[in-house]
Parts: C-alpha cells; structure tokens; sequence
C-alpha cells in the first residue's frame, strides 16, 4: 500500500483547493506504481497456465519492458521483449551501453527482438506471435503497456478505503487500464480525471471496453504536449519547479503532463473551493535518465534527479 503526500503550493492555498498525491512510485525501484498493479495478476495467471516465460512488447525507454524483466525474474520467468526500432539491434552492445532501460531489462535476464515501426504496428497479429512461438517455445502474452482485463483488477486496488475523502481521483492515461480500474473502485461521490499522454480520441473506446456503462469519468485532452514521449521546455521547467517545491519527481511521458494539467484546472477555477483531489503517480521515473541524454545532446535544459 502506498502512502498519500499533500502538496502545498501557493495556488492551492489561493483558491482553497487541497491535491494529494498517492506514491505509487515508492512501490520498488523498477515495478513501481501501475505496472506493479497491472502485472500482479498477469502474473499469477501465467503461474496458473504453468507457463515458462512471459512475452510483451514496448519501446526503447519502456518502464513496462522494465518492469516485467524485473518482475520476471523474480517470479521465476523467463522474459522476451519485442522492441520498437530495428535499428537498435544493428550494434547491441553500444545500445545497452547508451540505454539504461534495456541495460536493466537485460540484466535481469530478458532476451530481446528488435522489428522496424512498420512490424511492430501488426505485432498482435496471429503470424507474428506464431513466428516469436517458433523462436522461444510457449510463452504467456502480456500486452504493450501491460492493460488487459487482469491489469484492471489489479488497478482497482490502488485506493484504498481512506481515499473516500476525496472528490476526484486523477490518472495520467496510456493504454487505459489504470484509469479503468480506477473508475471500477470509485465510491458514488467521487469522479476521475484522466490526462492523456497521447494525442487522439481512440482511448475513451479503449476505456469502455473494461468498464461497461460507469459515467464517473471525463478525459481532459488538451495537455499531452504534442502526443506520446513529446514535450517542450515548458514541461522540463514544470517538472523542476514541481520537484523544487515539493520534493515529487515527475516523469515527462505521463505524470508531469497529469500535474501540469491538475494546477492548470485548478488555475482556471474549474474545481470549487475546498475540493480535495488525489492524483495518482504512476512511477515511470527510471526513463528520465534516457530523456536528460537526449535533451543534453541538444543543448537543452535536464529535468533534475
């Protein structure tokens, strides 16, 4: 269970709004926040299925791909991960030297396939996964980002009888699975906001899916800062200031955009006075280091660890 830390920021003393943030982050150092809820029951499933290994898929900072390379091994699997962006297989070595997310999955024992954008995009397809059968033998099938039916039960699990006192509950949105598990578990009284990290209007379809017909929710979809992994300086310089303020790190892909997002709306007199929020974190702090490389080659300012 994770603990709740209020936050104190002049604009929330001005417009008598109170923000906590539950720190799913301090779960453990790699399946830390959601990917901790979403593998738990994948996890004894493929326990059950007496299956060997685990098989997903993710990008070259995935904190899923991390995630279940730890998670993995500690269980007692073997792990396989199809990673986006073939030309990262050309030189593997110097990859793992230039990339901390791989380097950690492949020290806890995951062997990877490298497929260009093109294949990735038909990597649920039955030939592909039939092709990875003929490469590694029988394996239990996680998908990207980790969000299935199980992952949802898992999610349900983040609050906890306590956060009844809160009014909305806010979720960062990736694939949708932590956000549904959140809108399964809520009390009557109580909404989610979700913050999409992506651009376009697929994910309430992909929400649907897990939660039948709840209306206890709404996706705010104007703070993805240009769509997946994009940001700009303004973000890097909300993630300093937020960190500066309140001792919280947040990651530039999801939790940054959700806070921006929060005290934006909070700013806008969106929440009535004496409104208590609780917003998620999710983790996903180990991908900064891979961000801070990028943002250092092009002379641009580092989110500070």
């Amino acid at each position: 269970m994770s603990n709740n830390q209020q936050i104190f920021l002049p604009i929330l003393e001005e417009k008598k709004v109170e923000l906590f943030i539950k720190r799913e982050d301090l779960i453990h150092p790699f399946v830390s926040g959601n990917k901790f809820r979403k593998l738990k029951y994948n996890l004894h499933e493929a326990k059950k299925l007496k299956k060997k290994s685990l098989l997903t898929f993710g990008g070259a900072y995935s904190n899923h791909i991390l995630a279940t390379a730890v998670a993995g091994k500690m269980a007692g699997f073997k792990t396989f991960g199809i990673i986006r962006g073939e030309e990262l297989g050309k030189n593997i070595a110097e990859t793992l030297k230039e990339n901390d997310t791989l380097r950690e999955a492949h020290e806890h024992g995951m062997k990877f396939h490298f497929v260009t954008r093109e294949i990735y995009r038909q990597k649920s397809s039955f030939g592909f996964i039939e092709k990875m059968k003929n490469k590694w033998g029988d394996f239990y099938l996680i998908p990207e980002g980790g969000t299935n039916f199980l992952a949802v039960d898992g999610c349900q699990e983040i609050l906890t009888k306590e956060d009844a006192k809160f009014d909305y509950i806010c979720s960062a949105v990736g694939t949708g699975g932590t956000i549904s598990g959140l809108i399964k578990s809520l009390k009557k009284h109580q909404k989610v906001i979700g913050f999409p990290a992506l651009k376009g209007n697929f994910l309430s379809e992909e929400i649907k899916k897990y939660i039948f017909k709840k209306h206890n929710w709404s996706l705010k979809k104007d703070y993805h800062f240009g769509g997946y992994a994009k940001f700009d300086d303004e973000l890097i310089n909300f993630i300093n200031y937020f960190k500066e303020e309140t001792g919280v790190l947040l990651d530039p892909v999801y939790t940054g955009k959700m806070l921006f997002g929060i005290l934006d709306l909070i700013k806008k007199d969106t929440f009535e006075e004496g409104t208590k929020i609780l917003a998620i974190h999710t983790g996903g702090l180990q991908g900064i280091r891979g961000f801070n490389k990028e943002l250092l080659k092009k002379n641009k300012q580092t989110i500070h660890l």
